[in-house]
């Protein structure tokens, strides 16, 4: 029988450590199938054979994932499990603001010193106060990447964090000692930005947990009928819970009592909230209206629609790991290769042609010192920190590097219908009076019976005559009808106020009634009427209303090279058909629970390639996390959405999603440019070095010459700003 022990992995950041520890621990364990990843938690579990877990087994994989730079804590051993310490929280941010300060306090020293910028620059005096700073920015700075770096020699295989040490030593080995400490803390803020979006996605999880009350009150099994409240882990299957108005839903249930209306927006993302009496199904985490209600717990606390919701977050965000970068990979050929290149210019020539030992060996410095990765290593980080902050200015939220870049290759976008290519909030759209009322007379009807109601629609109609200046006084014998409607005495006389289906059920509706009310049900409305014991006095339609601008980003996105745009709802077919329609998306899906949106978008990414998920509600987390790029409507999202997300709309303005597909392919361009001149330069000195016409002092220069350029062509992306 397999028995299970779990680490937690600090320093577990994204997919290339997940590799490394599979290639490390899987043989101590029988096979990588054996283990399994969550990166988002840092936590590594371990399948093992024996029935009791050994201490011995404990005591190795905790060696053995030392040995790769990174800290395994049993569990158990951890005092928040499923938290993080302060360390771990804020230890590369602390670290690379502490090389920062080091490396500016060592630059004004020099300045100061040397009583001129470009000396400050081309000097290469250093004072041992000098050196000591830059040498703490470089081991602040490289705090994170020196045990990864010893891992990737021991085992030669090469990689960013072993390229970055070789460019380090390089530098400190021709005194230079800025560039050395430059680079370091510039390669430190990358891998900041990567922590930092793994922290975040962290946080999304704690944000769904939070929709759940930590508590649920029901009956006891005994005859006395006892409330007991407990923790809701703690409330068995098949209890009678009891929910009063405007309270969260604790569990998954039936209804059992009672009759309310229940807000399912975080859970099915409907835009208006749900009639509920007996027999009706109820979701952990919605929200009761203005009923009490009892219903049937039909499933544990592990194991509700919530519940599962969190775990496909969980599970999809632990598949997703940073885009890994062109340079890191070209890494792993260009520095063994610049290395034996270097051996075979100091060799070659002296045993084969009888060239001069120090001549030769002076030219394999000049191509170890040109063959020093710090314009290569520069290039992407500088581009993707200048994008950020560029994004950051135009109200775009980008959490980390790989995510700036995914947009220039999306092909499909996946929309929710509400609130992000609507509002989110219903509204009267049409006012339809009957049997000589007006639309004023019939307005004022509606808003003396709805004053008393805290529904949404109610909202929706006492707004509307609030923008129409219509005086009312409210009903007298106000009574709500649970799931039909309202009525009340209104000048002596009783009307009443509810659904297409109420007015079915009193037979007061009429053939012409029927068409009207049919037509606009179809159209995806919902259908308020009114009307008094002798005639019905008009109907009022309310619907969630369509973003001004959606149909314009429709366009314009596809401008941007998007082949496909898709919407996904879990509203009906009706509604969802009027919104595509005035929209002029290409497709749309519709009554969508959060696991059917994450097939959905599966189902997109496997037929058209990659595919972004833009949304704003709980019920579209799992489906962002699951694409490859998740897009959240800022403003109107939920804490959930936005943590899962990849990039946030802040100001809930969809054209910024163009504005972003462009801005990261300006980027990529710009990281083709500088990767392109730097190994350029390179390949140019090379064959000088070989000719033996380049110096060691040319070579210092031009690689310096370089980074610099690379680093203003990297900073242009600051100037790009959303118009």
């Amino acid at each position: 029988m397999k028995q299970k022990i779990s680490f937690k992995i600090l320093g577990m950041d994204c997919v290339e450590e997940v590799s490394i520890l599979k290639r490390e621990i899987g043989p101590l364990v029988g096979s990588h199938e054996n283990l399994a990843f969550d990166v988002i938690n840092g936590k590594m579990t371990v399948l093992l054979q024996d029935d009791a877990i050994s201490e011995k087994v404990e005591e190795v994989i905790v060696k053995t994932v030392a040995g790769t730079g990174m800290k395994a804590i049993p569990w158990y051993k951890t005092s928040r499990p499923g938290g993080d310490g302060t360390w771990q929280r804020y230890g590369r941010l602390i670290m690379s603001a502490a090389s920062g300060f080091f490396i500016t306090t060592a630059f004004l020293t020099r300045f100061f010193s040397e009583g001129s910028l470009i000396k400050a620059f081309t000097s290469h005096t250093f004072s041992l106060y000098t050196i000591i700073l830059y040498l703490a920015a470089i081991l602040c700075g490289g705090w994170f990447i020196a045990p990864k770096a010893v891992f990737a020699a021991r085992k030669f295989r090469p990689d960013m964090n072993f390229l970055m040490a070789i460019a380090v030593i390089g530098a400190i080995a021709i005194g230079e000692w800025f560039e050395a400490a430059a680079v370091t803390f510039l390669f430190s803020v990358a891998l900041l930005l990567e922590s930092w979006s793994v922290g975040r996605a962290r946080k999304a999880i704690q944000a769904l947990m939070e929709l759940t009350p930590q508590t649920a009150r029901y009956f006891s099994s005994s005859e006395s009928g006892d409330i007991i409240e407990m923790p809701v882990e703690d409330v068995p299957v098949g209890v009678t819970v009891i929910v009063r108005p405007g309270e969260k839903i604790p569990l998954d249930g039936v209804v059992t009592k009672g009759s309310t209306h229940v807000n399912q927006a975080p859970i099915t993302g409907e835009s208006l909230p749900a009639a509920k009496s007996p027999g009706d199904k109820v979701f952990a985490g919605t929200i009761n209206g203005g009923g009490a209600f009892e219903f049937k717990a039909t499933k544990p606390a592990s194991d509700t629609t919530l519940a599962r919701i969190i775990h496909m977050v969980e599970e999809a965000q632990s598949r997703r790991a940073p885009s890994e970068q062109w340079v890191e990979k070209f890494a792993k050929i260009y520095t063994p290769a610049m290395m034996l290149l270097a051996i075979l210019i100091a060799v070659v020539p002296p045993l084969v042609f009888e060239g001069q030992w120090n001549v030769w060996f002076y030219e394999a410095l000049v191509i170890l010192v040109i063959a020093c990765p710090c314009a290569l290593v520069i290039s992407t980080p500088v581009s993707i920190v200048a994008g950020l902050a560029s994004a950051a200015k135009a109200g775009v939220l980008i959490k980390g590097g790989s995510f700036l870049e995914a947009p220039a290759h999306i092909k499909v976008v996946a929309l929710d219908k509400t609130g992000t290519l609507t509002y989110g909030t219903p509204e009267v759209q049409k006012i339809i009076p009957l049997n000589d009322h007006s639309e004023t007379e019939l307005l004022a009807l509606a808003a003396a019976l709805e004053a008393h109601s805290t529904h949404p629609i109610a909202g929706a109609i006492l707004k509307k005559a609030e923008l129409m200046n219509i005086m009312y006084t409210t009903s007298d014998d106000f009574k709500v009808i649970q799931g039909k409607g309202a009525e009340g005495i209104i000048d002596g006389r009783k009307f009443r106020i509810g659904s297409h289906r109420f007015i079915e059920e009193t037979g007061m509706e009429n053939e012409e009634f029927h068409k009207i009310a049919t037509k606009m049900e179809d159209a995806g409305h919902s259908l308020v009427a009114v009307w008094n014991e002798s005639r019905i006095c008009g109907l009022i339609s309310v619907a969630d209303t369509i973003r001004k601008e959606a149909s314009d980003f429709v366009k314009t996105i596809k401008k941007e090279g998007v082949e496909k745009i898709v919407m996904l709802t879990g509203d009906n077919r009706q509604a969802a058909q009027a919104v595509a329609a005035a929209t002029e998306v290409d497709d749309f899906m519709a009554e969508l629970l959060p696991e059917d949106k994450v097939k959905a978008v599966a189902e997109l990414t496997k037929t058209f390639g990659k595919t972004a998920m833009v949304g704003d509600g709980v019920n579209d987390a799992p489906a962002m996390a699951a694409s490859t790029l998740g897009i959240a409507m800022g403003a109107v999202g939920t804490d959930a959405a936005i943590e899962t997300a990849d990039i946030a709309l802040m100001s809930d303005d969809l054209s910024k999603l163009a504005w972003i597909i462009g801005h990261s392919k300006k980027t990529l361009f710009i990281i083709k440019q500088n990767i392109i001149f730097a190994l350029g330069l390179k390949v140019l000195f090379i064959v000088l070095a070989m000719a033996g016409l380049a110096t060691l002092w040319m070579a210092i220069a031009a690689d310096m010459g370089a980074s610099l350029l690379v680093i203003f062509n990297g900073l242009r992306l600051l100037k790009k700003s959303y118009q």
